[in-house]
């Protein structure tokens, strides 16, 4: 299963989202419609198929507890980590915790992240659209060796 795309959606009075058809077919047959909702350090929630989840949970598990950047990162979303479901209408409800650790209210953003997805809160969307281009754009940082060589 691989997420893409950009949607604009709304949470209702109880915090649920609806999910985009486009991918309710293929989270049911993937997951049979079992999600992991997280946070995530940039605060937005990261929500992933629950094998997905899985796999990364056991990495964060099996990390060492004396370490202190570890058990920081396993606090966080391991913590934090909420199973969720598919309704019989594509929703999904978003616990009041996570919603408000996101600042989620009424309009938000999912986006598709391949093995998973992020929800943003519309306008936290929007206002560090213009910050992550200049960051690409002042080719500051460590890119990453594997993506030397590519090409788009």
């Amino acid at each position: 299963m691989v997420f893409r795309g950009i949607n604009n959606l709304a949470l209702d009075a109880k915090g649920r989202m609806a999910v985009p058809a486009r991918y309710r077919e293929r989270l049911a047959e993937g997951c049979g419609g079992r999600l992991i909702v997280t946070v995530d350090r940039d605060r937005c929630l990261l929500v992933y198929p629950q094998h997905e989840w899985e796999i990364i949970e056991a990495q964060l598990i099996g990390l060492p507890s004396l370490n202190k950047q570890a058990r920081l990162l396993q606090r966080l979303l391991v913590g934090h980590a909420t199973e969720v479901e598919l309704d019989s209408q594509g929703r999904i409800l978003l616990p009041t915790m996570l919603r408000d650790y996101a600042g989620l209210d009424k309009k938000c953003v999912l986006i598709g992240q391949g093995k998973k997805f992020e929800i943003w809160d519309e306008q936290t969307w929007n206002d560090n659209q213009d910050v992550w281009l200049a960051d690409v754009d002042a080719d500051e940082g460590d890119m990453p060796s594997a993506l030397e060589n590519l090409s788009l």
